[in-house]
């Protein structure tokens, strides 16, 4: 059973071309399932298994519990493991076909005023090395909407300074070209003049643009440390998180007449609905405003 869910995988990486981070996702999930497969049912085929099992595995999920984000991702990856099995003959029948999705509910995600974000921004001490990398990655990350993957791998050769552009390379490895403003621009030539030569000796060759304090690649935990620090001193009571700035960046973008494909463009968004959350964000916004502001509201 072990062999098909590999199998499965290569074709998620040949055929569909999903990221790595998305196909570890998938491969968790998908131990997961085989693992109460093995354990609870003791079955050994994947054509012992029908639409019961499935519902069975579901309502361990719901009562372990998980969030219904976690449990549609989980049905998601079932749904398109066993279309695979089906499509290459490796089990005579679908069992998910009768499962139905739960609906998810929309949260909408955290953002930040201009101001807090400046507030942020100009917090990290540029006077040394580390504070002028910091800055560098706020200003890249307000100014790009990356996500922190996307942003970890940003490398040197990915910068177009003189022309304000970087490329990067997002989910299901589709490359996107993204403006950079003066300030970002601004920062990042400073901290690649000033503060990344005392971060990274001479005889290593780091590739990737911004690094840790021994001159290596920066990591996602690395982003996150460095970012809760920087809220701390900076005051701000929200729980803000890297892809804080990414909602901030297109929800300030769509506030200022911004269209929503562009946005969409931006962020590197497969599907427009997705984007279209932001709409809901700016009318939720606006509605604040008025009832702050209108005398009669």
């Amino acid at each position: 059973m072990e062999d098909a869910i590999k199998e499965y995988l290569h074709f998620l990486q040949i055929e569909r071309g999903l990221s790595v981070n998305t196909r570890k996702s998938y491969a968790r999930d998908l131990d997961k399932y085989l693992h109460f497969l093995n354990e609870r049912e003791e079955l050994l085929s994947w054509n012992d298994v029908d639409r019961y099992v499935i519902m069975a595995f579901l309502q361990e999920l719901y009562e372990e519990p998980q969030s219904a984000a976690s449990i549609i991702r989980m049905i998601s990856a079932l749904r398109g493991f066993h279309q695979f099995l089906r499509q290459e003959q490796l089990t005579e029948q679908n069992p998910m076909q009768h499962i139905d999705t739960p609906k998810k509910a929309q949260k909408l995600p955290d953002i930040l005023s201009v101001e807090e974000v400046t507030l942020l921004i100009e917090t990290p001490d540029t006077t040394k090395p580390l504070g002028l990398r910091n800055r560098a990655i706020l200003e890249t990350m307000y100014a790009t909407g990356l996500r922190v993957s996307e942003l970890i791998g940003l490398k040197i050769s990915d910068l177009h300074l003189t022309i304000g552009l970087l490329q990067t390379i997002g989910k299901g490895d589709k490359e996107r070209i993204i403006p950079l403003g003066d300030h970002a621009i601004y920062w990042i030539e400073k901290y690649l003049s000033e503060g990344r030569p005392a971060l990274v000796t001479s005889t290593s060759s780091v590739p990737e643009l911004f690094v840790n304090h021994h001159g290596k690649s920066l990591s996602r935990q690395g982003i996150w440390k460095n970012l809760k620090q920087i809220v701390r001193e900076a005051g701000i009571q929200k729980n803000i998180t890297p892809h804080t700035l990414r909602h901030s960046f297109a929800t300030h973008l769509l506030e200022n007449g911004a269209d929503l494909r562009i946005v969409q463009e931006l962020l590197g968004h497969a599907d427009i609905s997705t984007t279209q959350i932001y709409t809901h964000i700016t009318k939720k916004r606006m509605a604040d405003v008025y009832k702050k502001h209108f005398p009669r509201a």
